[in-house]
């Protein structure tokens, strides 16, 4: 079956985070995204895409800081909530019944009951006709211990990170599993070693 090319959320799962800003008045902000992702392994930056319009991109552009809050599958019914277009002025966490959390190096808090926290602060933006890219650098990353391994592995059966995946009629709410299969990053190499291992070993945290 062929589908629009507009149509590849109806086969790419994607991760729904909320990102919490602040407004140079002090007016706090969520809104969910899905088009985030990370800037290759070595690189502590992340990348978003956004429409020109949001209340979001407004307060990254006076503040250059954000938090991406990633929530399990128990806060799915918040996406809409934190959706809607209500007034610039009126504080979101209230609306959207989200309690703050608060940030280690930026103003804008975090979210509550989410599994990780990356605060962000802005590196570019990049413009485009129809969406603008942000590019942000992470300067503290944290995650809750009761999820968080030994190893360096997020227990998934335990975080239930929510994703979604889009149909012609709406959001479908979806989690991931683990599949008991592991790949060491030095598979990938000819001779079997990781070049980034020391990243890893040095600090774990």
């Amino acid at each position: 079956m062929e589908l629009k090319p507009f149509k590849r959320e109806s086969v790419m799962p994607l991760p729904v985070t909320f990102i919490s800003t602040v407004s140079k008045s002090g007016v706090r902000n969520i809104a969910p995204y899905g088009c985030v992702m990370p800037v290759l392994r070595p690189l502590d930056l992340v990348c978003v895409a956004t429409a020109k319009r949001r209340d979001t991109l407004d307060n990254i552009r006076e503040t250059g800081e954000f938090v991406i809050n990633l929530p399990g599958e128990d806060l799915s019914d918040k996406v809409i909530p934190t959706a809607k277009t209500i007034p610039a002025d009126a504080d979101e966490f209230e609306f959207a019944g989200l309690e703050p959390r608060p940030s280690k190096k930026v103003k804008a808090p975090g979210i509550e009951g989410c599994y990780a926290w990356m605060e962000c602060e802005l590196v570019k933006l990049y413009e485009e006709t129809n969406y603008i890219l942000i590019m942000g650098k992470v300067v503290h990353l944290e995650v809750a211990d009761d999820v968080y391994e030994q190893n360096g592995h997020c227990n998934l059966k335990k975080a239930r990170p929510l994703m979604m995946m889009g149909s012609d009629t709406g959001m479908h709410f979806c989690t991931i599993e683990e599949l008991e299969k592991f790949e060491p990053f030095g598979a990938m190499f000819s001779n079997g070693k990781d070049p980034l291992a020391k990243m890893y070993t040095k600090d774990k945290r």
